[in-house]
């Protein structure tokens, strides 16, 4: 799952970053509604945190913005400001999900893998094939009802091959889904993961590699 943090408390906004990449979820982080609106232009994000009192841009601008350019996004907008009204007037303008500060970390994290599971692209909570399941909730993964410790990386990739359903996935699929804005397209670092991931999952081998297209399971 690959997620933009749209949040001006930059202590906070990090914070919940590191969070979530130990969920395995590849995160951006910008700090007012501009950079907000341009991120999701030019990347691919399942679910965008949207704080509601953004700088520069207002994050109720932002988020109309988003909803009239048909960004498949789903928003969780995030404020200090409880009251019903506020609540009613978030969701209105075409925020998916709203969530009052402060707020527990559990809470978030469950409600954007509930939010991702509502995407045009759902897939069930729980995967399966070849004999693995791959509970994202639980962060957990079987093989054949023998549990495999991942590292974050190595389950985000198997998650994106698991929801591929057979498919082809290149490279820069993996690095745009499994990796934030930070890492270099020219990085062996899909190779190196696969390469690990198929060594913990065990024989006989499951992840593919097509020379010069990508991998499947």
């Amino acid at each position: 799952m690959r997620v933009l943090i749209a949040e001006d408390e930059r202590v906070l906004a990090d914070i919940v970053a590191t969070g979530l990449r130990r969920e395995t979820m590849a995160v951006d982080v910008v700090y007012d509604g501009d950079a907000a609106l341009e991120r999701a232009a030019v990347n691919d994000y399942d679910v965008i945190v949207l704080d509601r009192d953004l700088p520069v841009l207002h994050g109720d601008e932002v988020c109309r913005r988003l909803v009239a350019d048909r960004i498949p996004a789903r928003i969780i907008m995030l404020t200090a400001a409880g009251d019903l009204r506020s609540k009613v007037e978030g969701l209105s303008i075409g925020a998916d999900d709203y969530l009052t500060k402060p707020f527990d970390f559990p809470e978030l994290v469950a409600r954007l893998r509930a939010l991702a599971r509502r995407s045009p692209q759902s897939v069930p909570p729980v995967l399966s094939r070849a004999g693995i399941t791959l509970d994202p909730g639980r962060r957990e993964v079987f093989r054949d009802g023998r549990y495999v410790a991942l590292s974050p990386k190595e389950f985000a990739v198997l998650e994106i091959l698991m929801r591929a359903d057979g498919g082809l996935v290149s490279a820069e699929d993996l690095l745009e889904k499994a990796w934030d804005e930070n890492i270099s397209y020219f990085t062996n670092s899909v190779r190196v993961t696969v390469m690990t991931l198929r060594k913990k999952l065990g024989a006989p081998p499951v992840v593919e590699t097509v020379t010069g297209s990508g991998y499947r399971l």
